[in-house]
Protein backbone atom coordinates (compact mmCIF):
# COMPACT_ATOMS: atom_id res chain seq x y z
CA UNK A 1 0.00 0.00 0.00
CA UNK A 2 1.35 3.42 -0.98
CA UNK A 3 1.17 6.27 1.53
CA UNK A 4 0.18 9.46 -0.27
CA UNK A 5 1.71 12.70 1.02
CA UNK A 6 0.74 16.35 0.52
CA UNK A 7 3.53 18.94 0.93
CA UNK A 8 2.66 22.39 2.30
CA UNK A 9 5.47 24.95 2.56
CA UNK A 10 5.96 28.48 1.26
CA UNK A 11 9.56 27.68 0.27
CA UNK A 12 9.80 25.90 -3.07
CA UNK A 13 13.26 24.58 -2.24
CA UNK A 14 11.95 22.85 0.89
CA UNK A 15 9.10 21.26 -1.04
CA UNK A 16 11.48 20.08 -3.76
CA UNK A 17 13.81 18.51 -1.20
CA UNK A 18 10.98 16.72 0.58
CA UNK A 19 9.60 15.44 -2.72
CA UNK A 20 12.95 13.88 -3.65
CA UNK A 21 13.24 12.18 -0.24
CA UNK A 22 9.67 10.88 -0.19
CA UNK A 23 9.42 9.76 -3.81
CA UNK A 24 12.63 7.75 -3.39
CA UNK A 25 10.77 5.37 -1.07
CA UNK A 26 8.79 2.55 -2.73
CA UNK A 27 5.87 2.83 -0.30
CA UNK A 28 5.60 6.66 -0.24
CA UNK A 29 4.48 9.15 -2.90
CA UNK A 30 3.94 12.91 -3.08
CA UNK A 31 0.50 13.56 -4.59
CA UNK A 32 0.42 17.35 -4.38
CA UNK A 33 1.97 20.59 -3.15
CA UNK A 34 0.75 23.89 -1.71
CA UNK A 35 2.65 27.03 -0.80
CA UNK A 36 0.24 28.33 1.84
CA UNK A 37 -2.22 26.99 4.39
CA UNK A 38 -5.04 28.73 2.56
CA UNK A 39 -4.70 26.19 -0.27
CA UNK A 40 -4.66 23.08 1.89
CA UNK A 41 -8.32 22.29 2.48
CA UNK A 42 -9.32 22.07 -1.22
CA UNK A 43 -6.29 19.90 -1.96
CA UNK A 44 -6.99 17.57 0.96
CA UNK A 45 -10.59 17.23 -0.19
CA UNK A 46 -9.59 16.53 -3.80
CA UNK A 47 -6.47 14.41 -3.32
CA UNK A 48 -7.34 12.59 -0.05
CA UNK A 49 -3.71 12.29 1.11
CA UNK A 50 -2.80 9.96 3.97
CA UNK A 51 -0.31 12.45 5.42
CA UNK A 52 0.16 16.22 5.21
CA UNK A 53 3.63 17.67 5.84
CA UNK A 54 2.70 21.17 6.97
CA UNK A 55 4.99 24.15 7.39
CA UNK A 56 4.09 25.80 10.69
CA UNK A 57 4.84 29.39 9.62
CA UNK A 58 3.34 30.64 6.34
CA UNK A 59 2.37 34.14 5.11
CA UNK A 60 -1.43 34.01 4.86
CA UNK A 61 -2.74 30.97 6.75
CA UNK A 62 -0.24 29.30 9.10
CA UNK A 63 0.03 25.62 9.91
CA UNK A 64 -2.02 25.93 13.09
CA UNK A 65 -5.03 27.41 11.32
CA UNK A 66 -4.70 25.01 8.39
CA UNK A 67 -4.56 22.07 10.79
CA UNK A 68 -7.75 23.24 12.53
CA UNK A 69 -9.50 23.62 9.18
CA UNK A 70 -8.62 20.06 8.21
CA UNK A 71 -9.62 18.53 11.54
CA UNK A 72 -12.89 20.48 11.69
CA UNK A 73 -14.00 20.02 8.09
CA UNK A 74 -12.61 16.73 6.80
CA UNK A 75 -14.48 13.68 8.18
CA UNK A 76 -11.62 11.22 7.70
CA UNK A 77 -8.79 13.68 8.20
CA UNK A 78 -5.26 12.76 7.12
CA UNK A 79 -2.38 12.54 9.56
CA UNK A 80 -0.63 15.89 9.92
CA UNK A 81 3.06 16.46 10.65
CA UNK A 82 4.05 20.08 11.16
CA UNK A 83 7.47 21.09 9.94
CA UNK A 84 9.41 23.81 11.72
CA UNK A 85 12.83 25.44 11.89
CA UNK A 86 12.99 25.58 15.70
CA UNK A 87 11.91 22.71 17.95
CA UNK A 88 10.96 25.03 20.83
CA UNK A 89 8.66 27.08 18.61
CA UNK A 90 5.37 27.89 20.41
CA UNK A 91 3.66 27.37 17.07
CA UNK A 92 4.57 23.68 17.20
CA UNK A 93 2.83 23.03 20.51
CA UNK A 94 -0.22 24.99 19.37
CA UNK A 95 -0.34 22.93 16.17
CA UNK A 96 -0.18 19.70 18.19
CA UNK A 97 -3.02 20.94 20.38
CA UNK A 98 -4.97 21.80 17.24
CA UNK A 99 -4.77 18.18 16.10
CA UNK A 100 -1.41 17.63 14.41
CA UNK A 101 0.01 14.16 15.00
CA UNK A 102 3.64 15.17 15.38
CA UNK A 103 6.35 17.50 14.16
CA UNK A 104 9.65 17.50 12.30
CA UNK A 105 12.55 19.91 12.11
CA UNK A 106 13.45 21.23 8.67
CA UNK A 107 17.01 20.09 9.28
CA UNK A 108 15.88 16.49 9.91
CA UNK A 109 17.80 13.80 8.08
CA UNK A 110 16.02 11.98 5.23
CA UNK A 111 15.74 8.80 7.31
CA UNK A 112 14.03 10.75 10.11
CA UNK A 113 11.52 12.24 7.69
CA UNK A 114 10.64 8.86 6.23
CA UNK A 115 10.39 7.28 9.68
CA UNK A 116 8.14 10.09 10.92
CA UNK A 117 5.68 9.52 8.09
CA UNK A 118 5.56 5.79 8.76
CA UNK A 119 5.16 6.27 12.53
CA UNK A 120 2.15 8.59 12.26
CA UNK A 121 0.52 6.38 9.63
CA UNK A 122 0.90 3.30 11.85
CA UNK A 123 -0.54 5.25 14.78
CA UNK A 124 0.67 2.83 17.45
CA UNK A 125 3.45 4.92 18.97
CA UNK A 126 4.28 8.56 19.65
CA UNK A 127 6.52 10.58 17.34
CA UNK A 128 9.47 12.14 19.22
CA UNK A 129 7.93 11.81 22.73
CA UNK A 130 10.94 13.43 24.41
CA UNK A 131 10.48 16.60 22.34
CA UNK A 132 6.77 16.76 23.15
CA UNK A 133 7.71 16.46 26.82
CA UNK A 134 10.12 19.38 26.49
CA UNK A 135 7.48 21.52 24.78
CA UNK A 136 4.99 20.72 27.53
CA UNK A 137 7.58 21.68 30.15
CA UNK A 138 8.18 25.02 28.47
CA UNK A 139 4.45 25.72 28.69
CA UNK A 140 4.60 25.39 32.46
CA UNK A 141 1.79 22.88 32.83
CA UNK A 142 0.25 22.76 36.28
CA UNK A 143 -0.84 20.08 38.76
CA UNK A 144 -4.57 20.21 37.97
CA UNK A 145 -5.67 16.58 37.53
CA UNK A 146 -9.41 17.21 37.38
CA UNK A 147 -9.71 16.75 33.62
CA UNK A 148 -8.43 13.19 33.68
CA UNK A 149 -10.23 12.32 36.90
CA UNK A 150 -13.51 13.33 35.30
CA UNK A 151 -12.68 11.20 32.27
CA UNK A 152 -13.08 8.09 34.42
CA UNK A 153 -9.99 6.18 33.33
CA UNK A 154 -9.57 2.79 34.96
CA UNK A 155 -6.30 2.04 36.75
CA UNK A 156 -5.10 -0.01 33.80
CA UNK A 157 -6.08 2.69 31.28
CA UNK A 158 -4.19 5.26 33.36
CA UNK A 159 -1.16 2.99 33.38
CA UNK A 160 -1.36 2.60 29.61
CA UNK A 161 -1.59 6.40 29.21
CA UNK A 162 1.57 6.89 31.28
CA UNK A 163 3.40 4.36 29.09
CA UNK A 164 2.04 6.02 25.94
CA UNK A 165 3.56 9.29 27.16
CA UNK A 166 7.00 7.68 27.25
CA UNK A 167 6.64 6.82 23.56
CA UNK A 168 6.21 3.06 23.91
CA UNK A 169 4.43 1.30 21.06
CA UNK A 170 1.51 -1.07 21.55
CA UNK A 171 3.86 -4.03 21.29
CA UNK A 172 6.25 -2.57 23.87
CA UNK A 173 3.38 -1.76 26.24
CA UNK A 174 2.04 -5.31 25.90
CA UNK A 175 5.47 -6.69 26.79
CA UNK A 176 5.75 -4.44 29.83
CA UNK A 177 2.26 -5.23 31.14
CA UNK A 178 2.32 -8.93 30.14
CA UNK A 179 -0.91 -8.67 28.16
CA UNK A 180 -1.75 -9.18 24.50
CA UNK A 181 -1.29 -6.47 21.88
CA UNK A 182 -5.03 -6.60 21.21
CA UNK A 183 -5.71 -5.88 24.88
CA UNK A 184 -3.41 -2.86 24.70
CA UNK A 185 -5.19 -1.63 21.57
CA UNK A 186 -8.48 -1.87 23.44
CA UNK A 187 -7.10 0.13 26.38
CA UNK A 188 -5.62 2.77 24.05
CA UNK A 189 -8.94 3.06 22.23
CA UNK A 190 -10.74 3.54 25.54
CA UNK A 191 -8.26 6.22 26.63
CA UNK A 192 -8.70 8.16 23.39
CA UNK A 193 -12.49 7.93 23.60
CA UNK A 194 -12.66 9.03 27.24
CA UNK A 195 -10.29 11.95 26.67
CA UNK A 196 -12.00 12.89 23.37
CA UNK A 197 -8.54 12.72 21.80
CA UNK A 198 -7.98 12.30 18.07
CA UNK A 199 -4.86 10.23 18.60
CA UNK A 200 -2.06 9.39 21.03
CA UNK A 201 -0.44 12.80 20.66
CA UNK A 202 -3.57 14.66 21.81
CA UNK A 203 -4.10 12.17 24.65
CA UNK A 204 -0.54 12.66 25.90
CA UNK A 205 -0.81 16.45 25.66
CA UNK A 206 -3.99 16.26 27.77
CA UNK A 207 -2.10 14.13 30.27
CA UNK A 208 0.64 16.76 30.54
CA UNK A 209 -1.72 19.72 30.73
CA UNK A 210 -3.76 18.10 33.48
CA UNK A 211 -0.65 17.27 35.51
CA UNK A 212 -1.43 13.54 35.30
CA UNK A 213 1.99 13.11 33.68
CA UNK A 214 4.68 15.68 34.40
CA UNK A 215 7.43 16.75 31.99
CA UNK A 216 9.99 15.76 34.61
CA UNK A 217 8.63 12.22 34.99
Amino acid sequence: MTVNVLLVDDEELIRAGLRVIIDAEPDLAVVGEAEDGADVLPLVTRLAPDVVLMDVRMPAVDGIQATRHIIDRVPDAPKIIVVTTFENDDYVYDALRAGANGFLLKRARPAEIVRAIRVVVAGDSLLFPEKIRLLAGQRGVGPDRSGLREAGLTDREAEVLRLMATGLSNVEISEQLFVSVQTVKTHVGNVLAKLHARDRTQAVITAYESGFVTPAS
